[in-house]
């Protein structure tokens, strides 16, 4: 099992090397002083490992791969390096940009950073984190945005407050995308609709509420059927790739976490 394991770390460490080289981020590689104990490479292949081979924790990861440092060292380097991870994940958006299918999806799903029981008490996210409540139930946390095409390609992520309003965020998260977007009740809003569409290139189709009466077309009842595709990346991001945590005890260790999976989710791993 263990040699599995490594052969998919060296397979991981191919296509971040690639990336490494194309997007020249040995440019943030420091120049003086002493070297790195793990270099940057295998630093972002290792947290990249953790999400791809779902491995729960960092000392886990530590044990399977054996590195030549100490385990504080592999933590420290794989927190500090989220902002070369955000590089190389705003590369993946844009390669998928680029084939986007004209049908999208944007949707919401609810972060929490740590039980409920826990929330009082809670500090290390507590300057980011707020309560709020969905279909199903409290939680406190933070809410993630998402814009995915009909083959289920990520174009689009942002994080903000649980308790942030969807219609709000739905233009600044869609900035630069046009095609037919499909949303659901969560975002109904004459001022959005209005604001979002842009004649003959971006236009946004809302599913209306069980209460409401509105005429649908064929088309319109076929269009609104597809947009649970979006709930595949969310259930695979949460089940598959780690996205719901509580063991960070940093901000940087959060957005490390949150970035790690959904790269993965963009396609790194068939680059």
């Amino acid at each position: 099992m263990k040699t599995q394991l490594i052969t998919l770390f060296n397979q991981l460490k191919q296509k971040v090397c690639f990336l490494y080289d194309k997007l020249r981020l040995s440019t943030f590689e420091k120049k003086t002083g002493r070297k790195l104990a793990l270099p940057i490479v295998d630093t972002l292949t290792a947290a990249l490992f953790k999400q791809t081979a779902n491995v729960a924790t960092k000392k886990r990861v530590y044990d399977i791969l054996e590195p030549p440092c100490s385990y504080k060292t592999l933590v420290v380097n794989m927190n500090r390096c989220f902002s070369l991870a955000l590089i190389i994940f705003r590369l993946l958006l844009k390669v998928n940009r680029r084939k986007q299918h004209l049908v999208k999806h944007t949707d919401t799903t609810d972060i929490p950073v740590c039980l409920n029981k826990n929330a009082g008490h809670h500090k290390t996210m507590s300057s980011c984190a707020t309560w709020y409540h969905n279909g199903k139930g409290y939680y406190y946390g933070l809410k993630l945005h998402l814009t995915a095409d009909l083959n289920r390609s990520v174009l689009a992520v942002k994080f903000t407050t649980a308790n942030a309003d969807d219609r709000k965020v739905c233009i600044p998260l869609n900035d630069g995308l046009l095609g037919l977007f499909v949303a659901d009740s969560g975002y109904i809003s004459e001022e959005l609709e209005r604001d979002f569409y842009i004649e003959g290139k971006r236009y946004i189709l809302i599913k209306p509420k069980k209460s409401q009466k509105k005429l649908a077309t064929a088309f319109d009842t076929f269009i609104y059927g597809t947009r649970m595709l979006i709930e595949i990346n969310f259930r695979n991001l949460k089940m598959f790739y780690g996205l719901l945590t509580s063991l960070p005890r940093s901000v940087g260790g959060y957005i490390a976490i949150y970035l790690q999976p959904a790269g993965v989710s963009t396609s790194v791993v068939s680059l």
